[in-house]
């Protein structure tokens, strides 16, 4: 036996809000789809993604830096409603 061991690497990405690296299941994965965002919590959606902690101060730093548009190659602003009723709906079920 060579002596390694037989841990997996964990992928990690960026949050678009924050800018801090993270495990990618301790992130939101969100796609654009028209001119919103929507969550992709089982990472299955097509298309370019971005990354966001599931916490009402990342998301605010993402609209604020328009970190959404950017990291979305997106061409105008995205609407963020149904993505911030999805996190109130994640935040409300957390104990």
């Amino acid at each position: 036996m060579s002596g390694r061991t037989q841990a997996r690497a964990c992928p990690e990405r960026t949050c678009v809000g924050c800018r801090e690296r993270a495990a990618k299941s301790d992130l939101l994965r969100i796609v654009a789809v028209e001119d919103e965002c929507v969550p992709d919590p089982r990472g299955t959606l097509p298309g370019r993604g971005a990354y966001v902690h599931p916490a009402a101060v990342c998301l605010d730093q993402a609209v604020r830096r328009r970190a959404f548009p950017r990291a979305l190659r997106s061409a105008g602003a995205l609407d963020t409603t149904e993505l911030r009723k999805a996190l109130a709906v994640t935040a409300g079920a957390a104990p």
